[in-house]
């Protein structure tokens, strides 16, 4: 069987090049339980990851398609992360499932740009469900932390 090489967190990973969600070999094969299985539609944003930068669903993301790719979870960050220094600051949690997806395109963002406007941060951001609809504060936390990093 076709293997595929790609990196998680700065480490080699080798499996079957196979249809099978990066979400599941994240939770299940590297034993990383940070992303969360939201919809498994890609529609509420509880999975995102970056893939090469780019924030994605990892729900929709088949291990066939990372060849080469850099993977980054939430445990890439670092508990001193600016997002999570901001996170705490504005209270942004709640329930807190949906955070590691927040934060995972909230890092997307502002790897891109650290000091967005309240309207690029909700553009950017609208793929992701708070259930609990803490919006203004994870606005808040974003700009925070672009500010700070």
């Amino acid at each position: 069987m076709e293997k595929v090489n790609f990196q998680i967190n700065a480490k080699q990973y080798s499996t079957a090049k196979e249809e099978k969600p990066l979400l599941w070999y994240l939770r299940d094969d590297a034993k990383l339980k940070g992303t969360k299985f939201g919809c498994g539609k890609g529609l509420c944003g509880a999975c995102t990851v970056k893939v090469n930068g780019e924030a994605v669903r990892s729900c929709q993301t088949m291990l066939s398609e990372l060849s080469g790719a850099k993977v980054e979870t939430i445990e890439s960050l670092g508990d001193n992360h600016p997002l999570f220094v901001a996170w705490k600051k504005y209270n942004v949690p709640q329930c807190g499932y949906c955070q590691p997806g927040q934060i995972m395109s909230a890092s997307a963002l502002l790897d891109k740009n650290k000091r967005p406007t309240s309207e690029q941060v909700s553009e950017h951001m609208s793929g992701n469900i708070c259930r609990c609809g803490t919006y203004q504060r994870i606005s808040n936390a974003i700009q925070n932390a672009g500010v700070n990093s």
